[in-house]
């Protein structure tokens, strides 16, 4: 029986920027225990391709962002679908509304946190009824916030044209590491989730943090960010009217 990766976790709209083209993993992988088998698809999610609220009132699972402890705009960027037209992932911002060169231009970084809500599928039937789609797991949030904040990062010594080459090669060192959840180049951090501590696999870079872990609601989380900590961060289940 041929068996179609869930990990592929929904298919976002290709309205985005041409500053930053849609990042695609890997044709096909097979990894260890937690690997969802296949990256998910992540289209650049920039907040002029963003939907309004429609996508997200429309998922059977509740949307996460940042707890009430932060004051500062919130904004809602694309939700994801599988092949049968179901919202299977989606992402809230928070702060600034990143450019992938805004640093370039204005030599000022950006500040925003991307908190991105995963439903937590079982392993289930495709679509056509032709294959076995394999479980969402922490591994999927971890991919989709790992290549949401290649979309916003632009190396200063880079033309468009290299770039579309760094992108393709840091989006599949991406993948890699949301593979290797247990490996060195990630550590655990605990953050409040709806009040609760839960863990979270934790990893910098020049060009700024990402996390990923689960909800005690049947959700994964994913995040990624510039100029905010992530120490200081906590999560909650959101209403999508304080978002724009």
């Amino acid at each position: 029986m041929e068996t179609t990766s869930s990990s592929r976790v929904g298919v976002q709209p290709a309205e985005a920027s041409e500053a930053a083209p849609a990042p695609t993993g890997p044709p096909e992988h097979t990894g260890g225990q937690d690997a969802p088998g296949q990256p998910p698809e992540a289209a650049a999610p920039f907040p002029k391709a963003r939907r309004g609220a429609a996508g997200y009132l429309s998922a059977e699972f509740p949307w996460y962002g940042l707890d009430g402890a932060f004051s500062g705009p919130r904004w809602l960027m694309q939700v994801g679908t599988g092949a049968d037209g179901s919202v299977e992932h989606g992402s809230t911002g928070h702060g600034d509304e990143p450019s992938a060169r805004g640093e370039i231009a204005t030599g000022e970084k950006d500040r925003f946190a991307v908190v991105i809500t995963v439903a937590g599928n079982p392993q289930r039937r495709s679509g056509d009824g032709t294959g076995v789609l394999e479980a969402t797991s922490v591994s999927s949030a971890a991919w989709l916030a790992g290549s949401g904040l290649l979309s916003y990062s632009w190396p200063p010594q880079m033309d468009h044209t290299r770039r579309a080459d760094w992108l393709d090669q840091q989006t599949e060192a991406a993948w890699e590491l949301a593979d290797d959840l247990a490996g060195p180049d990630w550590s655990t951090l605990s953050l409040p989730v709806d009040g609760e501590p839960m863990p979270f696999h934790y990893r910098e870079s020049e060009f700024g943090w990402v996390l990923a872990g689960s909800t005690g609601s049947g959700v994964h989380l994913g995040a990624y960010g510039r100029g905010m900590s992530a120490y200081g961060l906590g999560f909650s289940a959101i209403d999508l009217a304080a978002y724009e």
